[in-house]
């Protein structure tokens, strides 16, 4: 394999997850009355529940990283410990909007910079800046129901270690099986009712590690860029659709919102079980268009991004009905 590793750090996976857990459980024992998350505008849940998630699965990641990370990879981990901090930050006491945009592009910037010491042209590594800065906030726009995020990272992650593994890249695998695996453990006090919220450290730092490790998947010629894309589709499609249909009346995009695709589910009857359920399904029907994609003829390759096109046109239906049952189940009942 591409990369080979010594043979202890197949290990690493489990050891990401063993840690992962330790850390959240004794996150929740000490800061069970802090760092909270209260109900807002654009929450789902009633009642406030720590927002420190996201560092028990950093520090999942951080154990392994040594493990199974090339040491030319270290602008990555630079810039995922800078969103970290940064985060973390503004879990706690809260930040500006200019200076949390400021963390983020340094940490594309530095993601940037590390794959054009691997070779990247510089075209594109100025042009792979801004698409990371918003893989990084659409994460975090995603992260607003039990159990959403930390299982799109289980399974997008998951899904890029297998299609690492069938490229023949034992790092990239071990990476991103490391992180999947710090996820899991997350999900388990996550699914609801939700124990943990991942928090802006989280949430934001594995929406970087996405993009980070599918363009250095793509850069090391292991997939086509498109593959990444499908594996992260739910979410991508989810933001940005929401995002331009926003700007398209006139809302102020800043503002929170409860108009996303899963939220609009939740409202509609469907709760967070249920929702959560059907996003697991749609992940991984992405995650196998992605598969398929990856060793596909093109003509193939067209056919199945016609596939997932029209897949998420179901979607978007299915949300629009279950919202009109809704509707009209409300005016049965009355006030």
């Amino acid at each position: 394999m591409t990369g080979s590793l010594p043979a202890y750090a197949i290990g690493a996976p489990v050891v990401s997850f063993a840690v992962a857990w330790v850390t959240v459980s004794v996150l929740l024992r000490t800061f069970a009355g802090r760092m909270l998350d209260h109900p807002n505008e654009r929450s789902l849940h009633q009642q406030p529940v720590p927002r420190t998630g996201g560092i028990g699965v950093a520090t999942g990641i951080a154990v392994s990283v040594p493990l199974v990370s090339p040491i030319e990879w270290w602008p990555l981990w630079l810039g995922a410990a800078l969103l970290v901090g940064v985060s973390f930050v503004e879990d706690l006491a809260g930040l500006s909007i200019i200076g949390r945009l400021a963390a983020h592009f340094l940490a594309a910037g530095a993601l940037a910079a590390g794959l054009l010491a691997q070779g990247l042209e510089w075209g594109w590594a100025a042009v792979v800046i801004l698409p990371v800065v918003w893989m990084i906030n659409l994460y975090n726009f995603m992260d607003g129901m039990d159990g959403l995020a930390g299982g799109m990272a289980v399974f997008g992650f998951g899904f890029l270690a297998v299609l690492s593994w069938v490229g023949d890249h034992q790092p990239l695998m071990l990476v991103s099986a490391s992180i999947a695996a710090a996820a899991a453990a997350f999900v388990l006090f996550n699914f609801h009712p939700a124990r943990i919220f991942l928090g802006d450290a989280g949430s934001t730092t594995l929406g970087f590690l996405a993009a980070g490790l599918g363009l250095t998947g793509w850069h090391y010629g292991v997939w086509s860029l498109w593959v990444p894309l499908l594996v992260f589709s739910p979410f991508i499609v989810d933001a940005s659709v929401t995002l331009a249909r926003r700007l398209m009346r006139g809302e102020k995009f800043w503002q929170a919102h409860r108009s996303h695709y899963y939220q609009r589910l939740v409202l509609s009857g469907w709760g967070h079980r249920k929702t959560a359920s059907a996003a697991y399904g749609l992940m991984i029907i992405c995650g196998l268009f992605a598969l398929t994609f990856q060793s596909a003829s093109d003509g193939l390759r067209l056919v199945i991004l016609a596939g997932a096109g029209a897949v998420f046109v179901v979607v978007g239906w299915v949300v629009m009905v279950v919202e009109q049952k809704a509707v009209g189940r409300d005016a049965l009942i009355g006030p």
